[in-house]
């Protein structure tokens, strides 16, 4: 099978991940729970990990740093726990349903008022919009990184500095770009920095978190066990206890600890640098083929994803062909990107897209040209 479908998860993980992973199973315990050497080598397993993400992602102090099972987890406990009745947030037509269901919720439960910033039919934002919607209420802006419908990538450094030039929160949904995209939170002007661990980072699926910035305090989206300061009738308000509630994927977090190590080996930039080789190669070639449509601002950096329809055909039919015809893997349909499919115009037909890793090499660029092509052709 040729898989092109990483911008849902990368199958192809490194070696190091998987041996990480089932070593931790052979002997790792649950973190906090005791003195035994099971116990303390998952402390040891999670405080490494923690160690590894702040500095991966420029989080000053490792403390700030909380797992949680997904980006979608984070997303939840951040907006969850910035947002009251009454805020005003600020948000764009390129968020996943894991940052627009949320708001959507807390409009109906909590009065909190959100703004979203329009794209046009590229998928690209004005971003002197996001200075013209703050009001007097507004309390913080989120956005993603990177579509994970059409690749665009947003220049986070400039909404980060508008946000705080008016003393707003500034929330980061990195689930694109954590592991391909150097992202330093402290020169970014980025509050909250939502990530998971089963897409560009290369860990293991049920692993993701939240690195918080000092100064910046979020309520607890959880309660429960923490193996620490168990008399307190409410949850501990230090960090990462705060927002850990619950036995950590211990062994889960020691895959994403070897996989952090794959990424600082390898070097985000050559990561980067080889999936844009082949996303680039693809787009140029697909472009010819007469009948395909391609969805996109391809002008600038970007994520690896190359989202296309063939004449009229409904995406799942011919993402379905690439499956039984090539063994070509690849994702149809909405993307739990509404708002951008409004914008595209691609609300009933979805769209195929095409997303690639470090693992994948030029040969799976042109087989997949060659299907695009032959049915584009039929």
């Amino acid at each position: 099978m040729i898989y092109l479908d990483n911008a849902a998860t990368t199958i192809h993980k490194p070696e190091s991940v998987i041996e990480a992973v089932t070593d931790a199973m052979r002997h790792v315990g649950n973190s906090a729970r005791g003195t035994h050497a099971g116990s303390l080598d998952a402390a040891r397993v999670i405080f490494e990990t923690r160690m590894k993400a702040a500095q991966l992602f420029g989080c000053p102090d490792p403390t700030r740093v909380a797992f949680t099972s997904n980006v979608t987890e984070s997303l939840n406990l951040a907006i969850n726990g910035l947002l009251d009745a009454g805020d005003h947030v600020i948000t764009t037509m390129l968020e996943h349903n894991s940052v627009l269901r949320p708001l959507y919720r807390l409009e109906e439960e909590r009065g909190v008022e959100m703004s979203i910033v329009p794209a046009d039919q590229n998928g690209c934002v004005i971003y002197d919009d996001f200075e013209k919607m703050i009001r007097p209420n507004t309390r913080a802006i989120v956005t993603t990184h990177i579509s994970n419908l059409t690749g665009n990538m947003l220049n986070v450094a400039r909404i980060g500095k508008i946000a705080h030039e008016h003393g707003l929160i500034y929330i980061v949904d990195a689930a694109q770009s954590a592991g391909n995209i150097p992202i330093d939170m402290a020169a970014m002007d980025i509050d909250v920095l939502c990530f998971t661990g089963h897409k560009g980072l290369y860990g293991p699926q049920g692993t993701g978190g939240v690195c918080v910035m000092p100064g910046v305090e979020i309520r607890p989206f959880k309660v429960g066990g923490t193996g620490v300061q168990t008399y307190l009738k409410t949850q501990p308000k230090d960090m990462p206890v705060r927002l850990e509630a619950g036995t950590m994927n211990a062994h889960g977090l020691a895959g994403l600890s070897a996989a952090i190590d794959f990424i600082n080996e390898t070097g985000e930039d050559q990561i980067h640098q080889h999936e844009m080789t082949l996303m680039k190669a693809f787009y140029q070639e697909v472009s010819k083929i007469d009948g395909v449509k391609i969805y996109g601002d391809f002008s600038g950096d970007r994520g690896a994803i190359v989202s296309i329809n063939i004449r009229d055909y409904d995406s799942s039919e011919v993402s379905d062909y690439l499956m039984q015809e090539y063994e070509i893997a690849t994702r149809p349909g909405a993307h739990c990107a509404p708002l951008m499919h409004e914008a595209l115009g691609t609300t009933d037909q979805g769209a195929v897209r095409f997303s690639f890793s470090y693992f994948n090499q030029m040969d799976d660029v042109k087989t997949a040209v060659k299907a695009v092509r032959e049915l584009s052709e039929q």
